[in-house]
């Protein structure tokens, strides 16, 4: 039995979590499968009720859990706490405990929403981009770190540095989603001036000889690849890079689809995986009823893919989507003159009578 932690968080988390878990009722009766189901307070929510981000108790059903389904954490509610106190804070010890090293960021422009985008029509038409990130290592973790007064002036310091088993492991992730797909994948690094980076070059080709020849690898320089995603993204699969620049190009890659709202993600690892929307916790349309729910239900089609093997269940969904943008109902982060403008429980209702009807 599938076993699941759903986290709704702050803000608007509650509203478009509220739509998965009506949409996942629905597979359930469908497919004959039955959810065990648990919820906890997370973020600035748990913050309010037990003073800190995350409880043990939230943080041992997590480590039960087969995935976390999560809303959204934070707002200026929680901004001035100290940084451990955080919303934020919270969820980086969750994908630690987690053991969660690889970020999986979908990019796809739906035909329905090709205007969106800030780039030509001809340019972003038909993108559907995977981008795997190194989530636990690399600078953002690397020490030594800090401010430091040296001859007499501040010096800044961050440490770049990656081991053989932290670049294969999350290359192999990488390599087995470009399987599933076009049988293609990017790896982007620094190697021309890095030494952190020649060993990531190294480690991904001798991956890819000894396990994965079978499929086609390119490598390019962060910077090059950054321009290359703007010149001809339709060309790119699925995308490997480290903790920073999967950090930057996951965001480049996002901004073609024109809105965060809709898209997911997954943090996944060897001790369970997180699912969660790309978009933060808009406290200040949360209870409004406008939110976009669509990367939340995404990431809830995520999850049955990647942790519950349930591909079927997840195509559906996608395919949900698709035909209820294609019907012309928009919330208001991606409306446009022509469509009709709803809100977050009647386009949630919309995609759960798609994927009935499926």
């Amino acid at each position: 039995m599938p076993k699941l932690l759903v986290i709704p968080g702050d803000g608007i988390g509650t509203e478009v979590t509220s739509v998965s878990m009506d949409l996942l009722n629905i597979v359930g009766e469908k497919s004959g499968t039955k959810f065990e189901i648990e919820e906890g307070l997370f973020g600035g929510s748990s913050i309010d009720a037990h003073g800190v981000p995350l409880t043990d108790e939230v943080r041992e059903k997590a480590l039960n859990s087969d995935a976390v389904l999560l809303g959204a954490v934070g707002g200026p509610k929680w901004e001035n706490l100290e940084h451990s106190l955080k919303p934020e804070s919270g969820l980086l010890t969750l994908r630690k405990e987690l053991d969660a090293f690889a970020n999986l960021r979908p990019a796809i422009v739906y035909p329905a929403l090709v205007d969106a985008s800030t780039l030509k029509k001809e340019i972003v038409e038909g993108v559907d981009i995977m981008v795997v990130r190194e989530l636990t290592g690399g600078i953002y973790f690397g020490q030594p770190r800090g401010i430091e007064t040296v001859d007499g002036q501040q010096k800044g310091l961050n440490t770049l540095h990656y081991t053989s088993s932290e670049i294969e492991r999350v290359a192999r992730v990488a390599f087995q989603i470009a399987e599933k797909r076009n049988k293609q994948l990017t790896s982007i690094d620094k190697s021309n001036v890095l030494e952190s980076m020649v060993l990531w070059r190294d480690t991904v080709t001798e991956l890819h000889q000894k396990e994965f020849s079978h499929i086609e690898l390119e490598h390019l320089y962060v910077d090059n690849a950054a321009m290359q995603l703007i010149r001809r993204p339709k060309t790119f699969d699925v995308m490997l890079a480290g903790n920073m620049f999967g950090d930057i190009i996951s965001d480049e890659a996002a901004q073609l689809t024109g809105s965060l709202g809709m898209l997911p993600s997954a943090s996944v690892g060897n001790k369970g995986a997180i699912y969660e929307p790309v978009h933060g916790s808009a406290p200040d349309i949360a209870g409004q009823d406008i939110a976009n729910p669509i990367a939340s239900v995404l990431s809830l089609s995520m999850m049955l893919k990647y942790s519950f093997n349930m591909d079927t269940e997840a195509d559906k969904i996608e395919q949900a989507v698709k035909n209820t943008l294609d019907k012309g109902l928009r919330t208001a982060d991606i409306y446009q003159e022509g469509t009709k403008k709803v809100g977050c429980s009647e386009i949630g209702s919309e995609i759960c009578s798609e994927y009935k009807n499926l």
